[in-house]
């Protein structure tokens, strides 16, 4: 991103005058309106904000343990290709990663993978990553879950506003994070959320973001909570902390640019369609590249423009290109986790990848957001041309 927001001087100064005129600016009544427009959004029933998209990954876990879904030593599938807060939560809670490998031609986890893996290996959970705005076959993978009694949760930080015709990605598990980091699909500086149709589950992650204690409870289960514990009095309420918790609460700042950035959101996914479909004709026509598949995806609304070469000899020309051109370029995501240093620190069972390890050695991506110029898309195809 060449700015940290959308429409950044009007931002900025709508800011500015927020933060001179605000009586708090510790979490509040702006957070709590950006959560209830949220959920409106993501056409689901809660959704609950957090200091960044990172921190809603571990406290969905935590929280899941807290209620008694998971445990120590159970088995969380993964995607392979992934970023490292999808898997180290897994790690830091006690609980056994297990890599699911991806499709190079969708990017992502396909239902293949999991059955694959489901022959040897018990799951109780899964947690998928939907990647740059694309999917696998989720609503299968949904299917399978549900026959398997195998929790689903989506890390959808990098999809916000893509959309199947079986619904909304972020909304096919029991709850999916969204990332409102800088150059994410909407910016909040920092920022993350999880959404979920789940009362309890969305109880739990309140009172995990903060503390462990009840503040942000609603006044009914604020009194479950008090009277299973005895808790007689709101002076002796302040201090009580009735599970595992952590301080991921976010500020006002936060609730009103996530407010302010709403806005501008629809336009904001239409037009990276808009930008990835053009780019998408010229790899279309250049052999040099694998196509990716989307036919299943209505809204496709990409995080980048991905990238994935046939060899890592053609990767290694095309970097060279976007190099000095000035184009800054990523490798795709982490690319196969099961590389990094910390997993083969703390994990000793590792599984053939040969999707994740392809992109691992082939892919790259560039930015792509709203306010690209017509000038920088033509740079692109001339770049991606062979």
């Amino acid at each position: 991103m060449r700015k940290a927001f959308l429409k950044e001087e009007e931002t900025k100064r709508a800011l500015s005058d927020f933060i001179l005129n605000a009586d708090r600016l510790s979490m509040d009544i702006e957070c709590k309106k950006f959560e209830k427009k949220f959920a409106l959004y993501q056409k689901c029933k809660h959704a609950i904000l957090f200091n960044s998209g990172g921190s809603a990954n571990l406290a969905m876990l935590q929280a899941l343990k807290n209620l008694g879904k998971l445990k120590d030593g159970d088995k969380v599938g993964f995607s392979a290709l992934t970023w490292s807060t999808n898997t180290m939560p897994i790690i830091q809670l006690n609980m056994i990663p297990v890599a699911l490998d991806c499709q190079p031609d969708t990017l992502n986890t396909m239902s293949s993978h999991l059955l694959e893996r489901l022959k040897n290996t018990d799951l109780q959970a899964l947690f998928i990553t939907n990647i740059l705005g694309f999917t696998g076959d989720i609503a299968i993978i949904r299917e399978i879950c549900n026959e398997k009694n195998i929790i689903l949760i989506e890390d959808n930080c990098e999809s916000l506003g893509t959309e199947l015709p079986e619904g909304r990605a972020g909304n096919f598990g029991i709850g999916a994070s969204f990332s409102f980091f800088v150059a994410h699909h909407m910016s909040t500086i920092e920022g993350g959320m999880v959404c979920t149709d789940d009362d309890d589950f969305a109880e739990m992650l309140t009172i995990v973001r903060a503390n462990g204690w009840d503040r942000n409870l609603t006044e009914e289960q604020q009194k479950k909570w008090r009277g299973k514990f005895g808790i007689e009095s709101e002076f002796q309420a302040k201090y009580t902390f009735y599970d595992l918790g952590y301080n991921f609460r976010p500020t006002e700042i936060t609730g009103f640019l996530g407010q302010y950035q709403m806005q501008f959101l629809d336009e904001n996914i239409k037009k990276r369609e808009q930008n990835y479909l053009r780019i998408e004709k010229v790899i279309k026509e250049n052999d040099d590249f694998i196509y990716l598949k989307h036919d299943h995806i209505s809204t496709l609304s990409t995080f980048a423009f991905p990238l994935v070469c046939k060899t890592p000899e053609l990767r290694a020309k095309y970097l060279k290109k976007f190099i000095e051109a000035g184009v800054e370029i990523r490798p795709m995501i982490a690319g196969n986790m099961q590389e990094q240093p910390f997993y083969k620190k703390y994990v000793s069972d590792l599984y053939e990848m040969p999707g994740a390890d392809m992109m691992h050695s082939n892919g790259f991506y560039c930015g792509n957001y709203p306010e690209l110029l017509e000038e920088d898309l033509i740079v692109f195809e001339n770049l991606l041309r062979s």
